[in-house]
Protein backbone atom coordinates (compact mmCIF):
# COMPACT_ATOMS: atom_id res chain seq x y z
CA UNK A 1 0.00 0.00 0.00
CA UNK A 2 1.21 3.57 -0.77
CA UNK A 3 3.10 4.91 1.94
CA UNK A 4 2.89 1.92 4.29
CA UNK A 5 -0.88 2.97 4.77
CA UNK A 6 -2.48 0.67 6.84
CA UNK A 7 -6.03 -0.78 6.21
CA UNK A 8 -8.52 0.35 8.52
CA UNK A 9 -11.59 0.01 9.82
CA UNK A 10 -14.05 2.24 12.00
CA UNK A 11 -15.52 -0.40 14.93
CA UNK A 12 -18.53 2.31 14.99
CA UNK A 13 -19.41 0.10 11.83
CA UNK A 14 -19.78 -2.86 13.94
CA UNK A 15 -21.51 -1.67 16.76
CA UNK A 16 -25.55 -2.99 15.33
CA UNK A 17 -23.42 -6.84 15.57
CA UNK A 18 -22.27 -6.83 19.34
CA UNK A 19 -19.68 -7.72 21.20
CA UNK A 20 -17.95 -5.46 18.80
CA UNK A 21 -14.44 -7.00 19.96
CA UNK A 22 -15.70 -9.82 19.08
CA UNK A 23 -14.51 -8.97 15.11
CA UNK A 24 -11.31 -8.02 15.66
CA UNK A 25 -10.03 -11.43 14.68
CA UNK A 26 -11.89 -11.57 11.83
CA UNK A 27 -10.84 -8.30 10.83
CA UNK A 28 -7.10 -9.29 11.11
CA UNK A 29 -7.74 -12.38 9.13
CA UNK A 30 -9.24 -10.23 6.45
CA UNK A 31 -6.10 -8.37 5.84
CA UNK A 32 -6.72 -5.26 8.10
CA UNK A 33 -3.88 -3.88 10.14
CA UNK A 34 -5.78 -0.98 12.12
CA UNK A 35 -8.83 -0.03 13.58
CA UNK A 36 -10.12 3.40 14.99
CA UNK A 37 -12.29 2.81 18.40
CA UNK A 38 -15.08 5.15 19.76
CA UNK A 39 -16.07 6.21 23.31
CA UNK A 40 -18.75 3.66 23.73
CA UNK A 41 -15.06 0.86 23.72
CA UNK A 42 -13.11 2.93 26.08
CA UNK A 43 -14.44 1.76 29.77
CA UNK A 44 -11.37 -0.28 30.06
CA UNK A 45 -9.02 0.92 27.82
CA UNK A 46 -6.22 -1.53 29.37
CA UNK A 47 -8.62 -4.44 28.61
CA UNK A 48 -9.11 -3.44 25.07
CA UNK A 49 -5.56 -2.93 24.42
CA UNK A 50 -4.84 -6.68 25.22
CA UNK A 51 -7.55 -7.91 23.15
CA UNK A 52 -5.98 -5.53 20.25
CA UNK A 53 -2.72 -7.04 20.68
CA UNK A 54 -4.07 -10.67 20.30
CA UNK A 55 -5.23 -10.13 17.41
CA UNK A 56 -2.10 -8.06 15.81
CA UNK A 57 -4.03 -4.80 15.38
CA UNK A 58 -3.52 -1.26 16.30
CA UNK A 59 -5.40 1.89 16.71
CA UNK A 60 -3.47 4.59 15.72
CA UNK A 61 -6.59 6.93 16.10
CA UNK A 62 -9.91 7.01 18.07
CA UNK A 63 -13.40 9.25 18.37
CA UNK A 64 -13.53 11.26 21.53
CA UNK A 65 -16.88 13.10 22.39
CA UNK A 66 -16.12 17.15 22.20
CA UNK A 67 -17.43 16.82 26.26
CA UNK A 68 -14.37 15.03 27.05
CA UNK A 69 -11.86 16.38 25.20
CA UNK A 70 -13.06 20.26 26.49
CA UNK A 71 -14.04 18.77 30.35
CA UNK A 72 -11.63 16.00 30.81
CA UNK A 73 -8.36 15.96 29.02
CA UNK A 74 -6.39 14.26 30.62
CA UNK A 75 -8.38 11.34 30.53
CA UNK A 76 -8.83 11.28 26.80
CA UNK A 77 -4.89 11.55 26.91
CA UNK A 78 -4.83 8.77 29.50
CA UNK A 79 -6.82 6.30 26.80
CA UNK A 80 -5.05 7.34 24.17
CA UNK A 81 -1.77 6.73 25.23
CA UNK A 82 -2.97 2.77 27.02
CA UNK A 83 -4.35 2.31 23.16
CA UNK A 84 -1.22 3.61 21.27
CA UNK A 85 -3.08 6.37 19.16
CA UNK A 86 -1.28 9.43 17.87
CA UNK A 87 -4.79 10.85 16.56
CA UNK A 88 -7.62 11.95 18.63
CA UNK A 89 -10.68 12.80 16.63
CA UNK A 90 -13.75 14.18 17.89
CA UNK A 91 -16.52 13.37 15.50
CA UNK A 92 -19.52 15.72 16.21
CA UNK A 93 -20.99 18.66 17.95
CA UNK A 94 -24.33 17.44 19.52
CA UNK A 95 -27.39 19.06 17.87
CA UNK A 96 -28.68 20.79 21.31
CA UNK A 97 -24.70 22.81 21.51
CA UNK A 98 -24.37 22.99 17.58
CA UNK A 99 -23.54 26.59 16.33
CA UNK A 100 -26.09 27.80 14.03
CA UNK A 101 -25.15 31.48 13.41
CA UNK A 102 -21.55 32.44 11.88
CA UNK A 103 -20.07 33.92 15.06
CA UNK A 104 -21.07 30.99 16.98
CA UNK A 105 -19.08 29.16 14.69
CA UNK A 106 -16.41 30.92 14.89
CA UNK A 107 -16.22 30.64 18.48
CA UNK A 108 -16.94 27.19 18.05
CA UNK A 109 -13.63 27.18 15.68
CA UNK A 110 -11.46 28.86 19.07
CA UNK A 111 -12.63 25.61 20.97
CA UNK A 112 -11.42 23.43 18.75
CA UNK A 113 -8.09 25.36 18.37
CA UNK A 114 -7.84 25.16 21.93
CA UNK A 115 -8.33 21.28 22.24
CA UNK A 116 -5.56 20.64 19.13
CA UNK A 117 -2.90 23.08 21.20
CA UNK A 118 -3.58 21.03 24.52
CA UNK A 119 -3.63 17.63 23.00
CA UNK A 120 -0.66 18.43 20.64
CA UNK A 121 1.42 19.66 23.90
CA UNK A 122 1.03 16.23 24.96
CA UNK A 123 2.36 14.42 21.81
CA UNK A 124 -0.79 13.95 20.31
CA UNK A 125 -2.91 15.10 17.34
CA UNK A 126 -6.29 16.03 16.85
CA UNK A 127 -9.16 16.16 13.80
CA UNK A 128 -12.63 17.01 13.07
CA UNK A 129 -14.54 14.70 11.76
CA UNK A 130 -17.30 16.54 9.35
CA UNK A 131 -20.96 15.31 8.91
CA UNK A 132 -22.85 16.99 6.08
CA UNK A 133 -23.82 19.93 7.59
CA UNK A 134 -20.65 21.56 8.28
CA UNK A 135 -20.31 21.67 4.35
CA UNK A 136 -24.11 23.67 4.17
CA UNK A 137 -23.58 27.71 3.50
CA UNK A 138 -24.46 30.09 6.20
CA UNK A 139 -26.55 33.20 5.71
CA UNK A 140 -23.56 34.97 5.33
CA UNK A 141 -22.45 32.70 2.32
CA UNK A 142 -19.63 31.10 4.59
CA UNK A 143 -19.67 27.49 5.41
CA UNK A 144 -19.17 25.66 9.01
CA UNK A 145 -16.15 24.44 7.70
CA UNK A 146 -14.06 26.97 7.04
CA UNK A 147 -14.88 28.41 10.81
CA UNK A 148 -13.70 24.86 12.18
CA UNK A 149 -10.65 24.73 10.48
CA UNK A 150 -9.89 28.63 10.61
CA UNK A 151 -6.80 27.71 13.00
CA UNK A 152 -4.25 26.07 11.33
CA UNK A 153 -4.07 23.60 14.74
CA UNK A 154 -7.13 22.36 13.62
CA UNK A 155 -6.79 18.78 11.17
CA UNK A 156 -9.72 17.18 9.85
CA UNK A 157 -10.91 13.36 9.20
CA UNK A 158 -12.98 14.08 5.83
CA UNK A 159 -16.00 12.11 5.78
CA UNK A 160 -16.03 12.34 1.98
CA UNK A 161 -19.38 10.23 1.73
CA UNK A 162 -20.87 13.16 3.74
CA UNK A 163 -19.20 15.71 1.81
CA UNK A 164 -21.03 14.37 -1.39
CA UNK A 165 -24.22 14.24 0.64
CA UNK A 166 -24.23 18.01 0.73
CA UNK A 167 -24.11 17.92 -2.42
CA UNK A 168 -20.40 19.41 -2.34
CA UNK A 169 -17.84 17.79 -4.66
CA UNK A 170 -14.87 16.13 -2.46
CA UNK A 171 -11.85 16.80 -4.10
CA UNK A 172 -11.70 20.45 -4.28
CA UNK A 173 -11.53 20.48 -0.14
CA UNK A 174 -9.10 17.75 -0.54
CA UNK A 175 -6.90 19.29 -2.38
CA UNK A 176 -7.64 22.89 -0.32
CA UNK A 177 -7.05 20.97 2.95
CA UNK A 178 -3.49 19.64 1.87
CA UNK A 179 -1.47 19.37 4.43
CA UNK A 180 -4.35 19.30 6.78
CA UNK A 181 -6.06 16.44 6.25
CA UNK A 182 -5.04 13.78 8.97
CA UNK A 183 -7.16 11.04 8.19
CA UNK A 184 -10.38 9.84 5.62
CA UNK A 185 -13.56 7.94 6.26
CA UNK A 186 -13.68 5.63 3.34
CA UNK A 187 -17.72 5.92 2.92
CA UNK A 188 -20.16 4.86 -0.25
CA UNK A 189 -22.93 6.09 -1.02
CA UNK A 190 -25.75 3.72 -2.54
CA UNK A 191 -27.42 5.00 -6.22
CA UNK A 192 -30.40 7.03 -5.88
CA UNK A 193 -33.16 4.53 -4.03
CA UNK A 194 -30.55 1.60 -3.08
CA UNK A 195 -30.06 0.20 -0.15
CA UNK A 196 -33.12 1.64 1.83
CA UNK A 197 -32.50 -0.75 4.50
CA UNK A 198 -29.20 0.46 5.31
CA UNK A 199 -29.89 4.14 5.04
CA UNK A 200 -28.94 4.61 1.51
CA UNK A 201 -25.35 3.63 2.50
CA UNK A 202 -23.38 1.09 0.63
CA UNK A 203 -19.79 -1.10 0.43
CA UNK A 204 -17.35 0.73 -0.41
CA UNK A 205 -16.67 0.43 -4.06
CA UNK A 206 -20.21 -0.29 -4.72
CA UNK A 207 -21.99 3.13 -4.71
CA UNK A 208 -21.57 6.33 -6.20
CA UNK A 209 -18.39 8.16 -4.96
CA UNK A 210 -15.32 7.69 -6.92
CA UNK A 211 -12.87 6.24 -4.55
CA UNK A 212 -10.36 5.07 -7.39
CA UNK A 213 -9.43 8.91 -7.80
CA UNK A 214 -10.53 10.49 -4.57
CA UNK A 215 -8.40 7.74 -2.90
CA UNK A 216 -5.26 9.14 -4.66
CA UNK A 217 -6.41 12.68 -4.06
CA UNK A 218 -6.56 11.78 -0.40
CA UNK A 219 -2.77 10.40 -0.20
CA UNK A 220 -1.94 13.09 -2.27
CA UNK A 221 -3.13 15.65 0.55
CA UNK A 222 -1.17 13.85 3.35
CA UNK A 223 -3.48 11.93 4.56
CA UNK A 224 -2.23 9.12 7.20
CA UNK A 225 -5.22 7.02 7.57
CA UNK A 226 -7.98 6.02 5.40
CA UNK A 227 -10.64 4.02 7.77
CA UNK A 228 -13.61 2.38 6.17
CA UNK A 229 -16.88 2.97 7.37
CA UNK A 230 -20.24 2.45 6.95
CA UNK A 231 -22.80 3.96 8.88
CA UNK A 232 -25.78 1.24 8.92
CA UNK A 233 -24.74 -2.31 7.18
CA UNK A 234 -27.29 -4.86 7.63
CA UNK A 235 -24.39 -7.67 7.49
CA UNK A 236 -21.11 -6.17 9.02
CA UNK A 237 -18.87 -8.97 7.46
CA UNK A 238 -20.16 -8.40 4.48
CA UNK A 239 -19.15 -4.74 4.79
CA UNK A 240 -15.44 -5.58 5.71
CA UNK A 241 -14.99 -8.15 3.08
CA UNK A 242 -15.92 -6.27 0.61
CA UNK A 243 -14.69 -3.00 1.78
CA UNK A 244 -10.89 -4.14 2.12
CA UNK A 245 -10.92 -6.12 -1.41
CA UNK A 246 -11.76 -2.26 -2.74
CA UNK A 247 -9.17 -0.39 -0.78
CA UNK A 248 -7.04 -3.13 -1.97
CA UNK A 249 -7.58 -2.53 -5.85
CA UNK A 250 -7.62 1.62 -4.91
CA UNK A 251 -4.23 1.18 -3.29
CA UNK A 252 -3.17 -0.70 -6.19
CA UNK A 253 -3.85 1.73 -8.27
CA UNK A 254 -1.52 4.32 -6.44
CA UNK A 255 1.35 2.36 -6.64
CA UNK A 256 3.91 3.65 -8.97
CA UNK A 257 5.04 1.78 -11.54
CA UNK A 258 8.46 -0.09 -11.40
CA UNK A 259 11.17 1.35 -14.02
CA UNK A 260 13.07 -0.28 -16.22
CA UNK A 261 16.50 -0.18 -15.46
CA UNK A 262 18.54 1.35 -18.42
CA UNK A 263 20.46 -0.73 -20.47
Amino acid sequence: MARDLPFSIQLHSARLFPPVTDHLPRLAALGYTNVEPTETLYDDPSALRETLDESDLTALSGHFSLHMLETDPDAACRIAETLGMRLLVCPFAPVEARPVVTDEWRRFGDRLAAIARLLRSRGFGFAWHNHDYEFRPLRDGSMPIQHIAADPAVHLQVDVAWVALAGIDPQPWLEGYAGRIAAIHVKDIAPRGGRPGEDGWADIGAGIVPWPKLWKTAITAGASLLVAEHDNPSDFDRFARRSIDAMRAFAAMTKPEPSTPAR
